[in-house]
């Protein structure tokens, strides 16, 4: 196949992703190296819209958990993800490509607001738009706005980007006998209560046919693979 299989895609990149090596913060080299990842795939003509989490910057649920009211520590976690959205594209545009940011809280100074048919026109002006502030309300997480955002541009595919190459039994990290799946449903995903994402987010991409495929960002060329129908990663699908 020389024509990626996808048109338009969803990507949903962690904010740990941008630490590399780095214990918290933005990791220059990383975050340079998934932009031209990105680059090999929009130069094909995908559509692309991006949903970026904070987790690097400000861990809402886990300062909640500390004893901050959770609304206010969720509302903050929002607030980073823009901050890595606005470095994010950023290097995007150093890199000659061409990127918006849109958020979900409306701080018009810094981002433009979220409104969908910008954002859908956007994207078929081959722009890559980069969706920030999660949902815009608290108790949600960034995976189930890749979820929404996914859904609500017309994306074909939810693309995960992971430290690792798919979906496992179990924490292939400290069981070396976890099992790798090529493929599961997403009813069976949700019934494991596979951690890869929220099931929240899992049961929206059900409902809506949406499926997920779950991959390593650090693998070069892993994601223009998926593009391309290469089995790459995990499919979540019905």
């Amino acid at each position: 196949m020389t024509s990626p299989k996808y048109k338009r895609i969803l990507l949903k990149l962690s904010g740990e992703a941008l630490m590399g090596d780095d214990a918290f913060g933005i990791n220059r080299q990383t975050i340079e190296r998934i932009v031209d990842e990105i680059s090999q795939v929009v130069s094909l003509g995908v559509e692309m819209g991006v949903v970026i989490g904070g987790g690097n910057i400000f861990r809402g649920v886990a300062l909640g958990s500390a004893g901050m009211d959770r609304a206010t520590a969720d509302y903050m976690g929002m607030l980073a993800t823009i901050m890595n959205a606005l470095a994010l594209a950023d290097v995007m545009r150093q890199k000659g490509l061409n990127a918006r940011v849109q958020s979900a809280l409306n701080i018009e100074q810094v981002v433009e607001p979220y409104i969908r048919p910008k954002a859908i026109r956007y994207l078929e002006e081959g722009k890559i738009v980069i969706f920030a502030a999660g949902t815009g309300n608290p108790f949600f997480t960034t995976d189930t706005a890749a979820a929404l955002r996914g859904t609500e541009i017309g994306a074909e595919m939810v693309l995960k980007a992971t430290k690792v190459d798919g979906i496992y039994s179990d924490d292939p990290k400290t069981n070396p006998n976890a099992q790798r799946y090529d493929e599961i449903s997403f009813d069976e995903a949700i019934m494991r209560n596979l951690k890869i994402m929220d099931a929240t987010a899992f049961a929206l991409c059900r409902d809506q046919s949406l499926p997920i495929t779950v991959f390593s960002i650090n693998k070069p060329g892993a994601m223009k693979k998926v593009l391309m129908g290469d089995s790459e990663g995990t499919l979540v699908h019905d």
